[in-house]
């Protein structure tokens, strides 16, 4: 299924598998879909995780402690694609569980568990031969970051290879909540629409890193067609006991387009 933003902005929603356990995330993954959000973005925990700031640095580890694996993220995901079937479904993950796993057998697998799509976080776009063939020959969007600091060779190469939409990179660095939206972001979605805008690949462009309240959110809409909300959210359900998280995911993202949209009115 193709990934669409019907309401612009659209909301990608970041949750680490398994943290608080692999049946919450299911519940917080239904919530989060039933009150806006257009994609979901499944974390697959991971060891090392060097692009995460110390926020999901945490919910991985909370996860990996309690056994959490690829295979049971898969299954988190054919759960969800089940129970929302119209719902955004991406993986995202370092390279390594994917090479461990077997690239032939996690694109199949993650195919039939009912992912749109798969970005892998470590992994660019000049490097990306071998999964680019796997991702094409399963039907998987293949979804690349873009930096600030990526050379215009770098997103034209993202932008022709990328299915689903561009994820553009508000700020180098890691992840985590930031105080506001840099001029960057809204500076280098304009550099990718060169290639990704209606004259070339039409594909949508979603910012994240940093992105963490209503004020950001529709600051990135101004700009961008969606915007990808990770740390605030997993610090609301490492905040939250595990029954209350899926509400408390819940109310954050309605509140997300209340001002906005009484701003339009």
């Amino acid at each position: 299924m193709p990934i669409r933003f019907d309401h612009k902005p659209g909301l990608v929603v970041y949750l680490t598998a398994g943290d608080p356990s692999l049946q919450a995330t299911r519940e917080i993954a239904i919530a989060a879909i039933d009150a806006g959000a257009s994609v979901i973005e499944l974390g697959v925990p991971f060891s090392d995780p060097l692009g995460d700031g110390p926020i999901i640095q945490r919910a991985s580890e909370r996860a990996l402690a309690r056994g959490t694996r690829l295979r049971d993220v898969l299954s988190v995901a054919r759960e969800i694609r089940t129970a929302r079937p119209e719902a955004g479904l991406i993986l995202f993950t370092y390279l390594n569980p994917i090479l461990r796993y077997g690239l032939a057998h996690f694109a199949d697998d993650a195919k039939a568990a009912g992912a749109d799509g798969v970005l892998v976080i470590d992994l660019i776009v000049e490097e990306a031969g071998e999964y680019l063939g796997e991702m094409n020959r399963v039907g998987l969007a293949p979804i690349f970051l873009a930096a600030p600091t990526s050379p215009d060779s770098r997103l034209q190469a993202i932008a022709e290879h990328s299915k689903g939409f561009v994820y553009a990179i508000s700020r180098v660095g890691i992840t985590g909540t930031q105080q506001s939206v840099t001029a960057d972001a809204a500076a280098l979605v304009t550099r990718i629409r060169r290639w990704s805008g209606p004259a070339g690949t039409g594909l949508p462009v979603a910012v994240g890193f940093g992105i963490s309240n209503a004020e950001h959110f529709a600051q990135v809409g101004e700009f961008a067609d969606a915007a990808v909300i990770g740390s605030a959210i997993v610090e609301l359900i490492e905040r939250s006991a595990p029954e209350t998280a899926p509400d408390a995911v819940a109310r954050f993202i309605k509140g997300l387009r209340l001002p906005h949209e009484a701003l339009a009115r």
